[in-house]
Formats: C-alpha cells, structure tokens, sequence
C-alpha cells in the first residue's frame, strides 16, 4: 500500500480537486492512505479568526469565519450538484466552530489555535472525500482525531505512538482491504480527553509519514506544485536546480536549517521503516519527482536556504564570569518555558549571541527574563543564510551588497547572519 499526502495548493481551488481526482483514476485498485491539507490559504485565514476571538473581538472573529465558510461552500458547489447528499456533512464543522467563537477565551491562546484552526483539514477532506465517491472513486473518511492520540502540548503535540499504532490496527488496515482508499486529515490530532491538538505548523508531511510508518507503506508520496525539491526557493534564488535524489540525513539538516520542502519531524518515522518518500509534481505528475531514501548520495549542488526576518538577541554577562558557568544552561531553560527555538547560537567568553524568528511577544518575553542574568541587546530585521556544499564564489555572490553580523561554518555548512546595505531583507 502507499500513502498519499496533497497539500493545500493541490486542493485549493474545484479546479485543483478535480485535477487530484484525474491522479488518483491511475490508482484506484490500489490499497492508498491520503493525507490531505486545508484548501490554500485557510490555515492563515484561521489563524486570523483565533487572534481576533482571542483579543475579545468575538464579531471580527465571526466575520472572519463566515468569510471561510462562504469560500468551502462555493467551492463545494462547484464541484457537486446542490442535490447531492453529503455523507460527511460541512454544517456539522461550521456548528462546532460557531458554537465556540461565541464564547469567551478562558484558556490559553494554544488551545483555542488547535480548536478553530484543525478545522481547515476537516473542512478541505469533507469536500474532498465527499466530491470522490460522488464521481466514482470510492473512499471512507477518517476523522484523524478518533486515530491520532497526542499529550495536551498545544499547537507542538506529541504523539502516542503506541494507542495510535492500536487504533490504526483496529481502524484503519481493515478499511484498507475493504475500500482500499481511507482519506483523512494531516496536521491534527486529539488528546485522550478529546480536546483538538496540532503537530506543529506545516504538521501534514508527518501525519503522512506516521501513517506511513504503521502501516509498513511501500512509499511515501507528497504531492506539491513544484518539480520535486530543489536546491534553493526559486523565488529567492533564480538559478535555483532540481534534484532528482537526496537521502535521508541530507533532507532533515534542510529542514533543520529551515528548507521550507519537508517537515522536519516527517524523516524519522520513514527512516526507521527504510520507507522511500517521493516528492512530486500534481500539476505535471508523469515527472517522476525527487526520491529520498536511505542511499549515499553524491556530488549535490549547493543547498541554499533562506530565513527572513530573524532577530539577534546578543547576552553579554553582567559581572564577568564565563557564559559557560550555567548561564548557558539558563538561557535554554527559558527557550524551553517559551517554547521558542533559537536558529543559531554562538558563544564567546563573556558573551552569547543567539538568532530567532521575528516573533516580538517571544522576543520580548525573552530579552526581559534574559535580563536577570544578562545585559541584553537586540538587532532586528536581519536575514540569516545557510549553504550547504557551499564553495567562497557562491557565499561571496550571495552576500555582495550586505552587512555580515555573524559567520559560522563547518567544513559542509556555512550560515551567515546578514543586514542588506540598503536596509530591505
């Protein structure tokens, strides 16, 4: 059997949909597990309705959603006749959602972002299961949240492996021989009190890969509207190259260093099972896409990754003592109680510079309690560059023009902390 994951650009328009159905004509006798991801930009559009219910604006937070709801209903529309009956009914998602936004946040904003946002998935595989079996490609649709058991770690949860792996023996395999297509949600899951969790942003690939993992798969497949995975974004970098094959270890520092291609968490569960994930085209899927598997590979381009707007958080210890002597420690206790990753730390006798995304409750939250231990500076607006197989001639054409604020390297990687001279990132 093989697992299928489409993300949201494959889905996000009736058009799209269609063109996923026309793939998917080529498998139907085949045992599939699709993983599918809210329609385009629904995520952020759900996020929008959490921080406007979470900051009391609860008409703003309605509006929102009825915008989001219009959107899945006229898609739905589009593709179906309004006679025909939906065996996973919309409204009931709509209701769910309603019934929560009008009342008043008592819990912490994480739990209210896995509530509402968990809904894209569950409204995009609705339309889709729904709109398969009415054209002829039969599918059973799974609420992930009854297979997917996590801890209550909101927006960052940890799976339960082993009542998960009980579930999809009992659930999911005999669906699988009777049906052969399951179609269900990635990114979400539920915890043992039935409260709505999220994997991690971008969570989808994972969902897919743990799917994957349980059920012994053949392969992976993540259906994106590019070639397969490339040596650098093609909107920050024009001479971007396709690569055809990468192996396990080369695809998790992409992802570490922020490749946007494969959700970090996704290889693990694939290289445990010696699983080959694909990467390939839906909107040209006779390309046979980029193969990753458990293979050296040899004589790879430079892999180029970009992270805008990152901030330097600079430490510099206040009486003078070694940064080593459990300052350090300190300080990732504190990223730990924020639950905020530092990009790239460097460390000097007295001092401890440390890069992070451009989130300003975190930051500040972190300069503050930072500054107890610490006299604190901070730099923002920054980019920060990391080349993989990198050779002087590229590292030198990529930063022409910028202002380098810090610099590490290892014999095959190299990252630059960088401000454009004309202060644009």
């Amino acid at each position: 059997m093989k697992v299928f994951k489409f993300g949201g650009a494959s889905v996000s328009t009736a058009e799209r949909i269609q063109h996923v159905r026309s793939i998917l004509e080529q498998y139907k006798q085949e045992q599939l597990l699709i993983v599918i991801s809210a329609m385009g930009k629904t995520t952020n559009a759900l996020e929008q309705v959490v921080e406007a219910f979470f900051a009391g604006r609860k008409d703003d937070a309605l509006q929102l959603f009825a915008e989001i709801k219009h959107a899945h209903l006229q898609v739905r529309q589009q593709l179906m006749d309004e006679q025909h009956v939906d065996p996973v009914s919309l409204n009931d998602f709509f209701t769910e959602a309603e019934w929560l936004l009008h009342d008043h946040p008592v819990r912490d904003y994480d739990y209210y972002y896995d509530q509402i946002v968990c809904l894209g998935e569950l409204l995009s595989t609705a339309i889709v299961s729904n709109y398969f079996n009415h054209c002829g490609i039969p599918n059973v649709w799974i609420d992930v949240r009854d297979i997917i058991r996590t801890d209550d770690n909101f927006r960052d949860a940890i799976i339960d492996w082993d009542y998960t792996s009980a579930k999809v023996n009992e659930e999911i395999k005999p669906l699988l021989e009777q049906k052969k297509i399951v179609l269900t949600q990635g990114f979400i899951g539920a915890t043992a009190a039935n409260e709505s969790t999220t994997l991690g942003r971008e969570g989808s690939d994972y969902t897919a890969a743990v799917f994957a993992n349980l059920l012994d798969a053949e392969s992976q497949t993540i259906w994106k509207d590019v070639q397969g995975v490339m040596n650098a974004d093609p909107k920050h970098y024009k001479a971007a190259t396709f690569i055809s094959k990468l192996n396990y270890r080369e695809v998790i520092e992409m992802a570490y260093y922020g490749a946007q291609v494969i959700h970090p968490k996704t290889i693990k569960p694939l290289e445990n099972k010696n699983i080959p994930l694909f990467v390939r085209s839906f909107i040209d899927p006779q390309e046979p896409g980029t193969c990753i598997h458990n293979k050296n590979t040899e004589h790879l381009p430079p892999i180029i990754v970009y992270k805008y707007n990152q901030v330097l958080v600079q430490l510099n210890s206040k009486d003078f003592s070694f940064v080593g002597e459990g300052l350090t420690a300190r300080l990732y206790e504190m990223f730990e109680t924020l639950k905020f990753k530092p990009n790239l730390t460097q460390n000097a006798a007295i001092s401890l510079m440390v890069v992070v995304d451009e989130h300003p409750e975190k930051v500040d939250q972190l300069a503050h309690a930072a500054s107890e231990a610490f006299g604190v500076t901070i730099q923002r607006a920054l980019t920060l560059l990391t080349i993989r197989h990198y050779n002087q001639n590229l590292l030198d054409e990529l930063c022409r023009d910028c202002e380098i604020i810090l610099k590490q390297q290892t014999p095959e990687t190299i990252q630059v902390l960088m401000k454009k001279a004309d202060n644009e990132n």
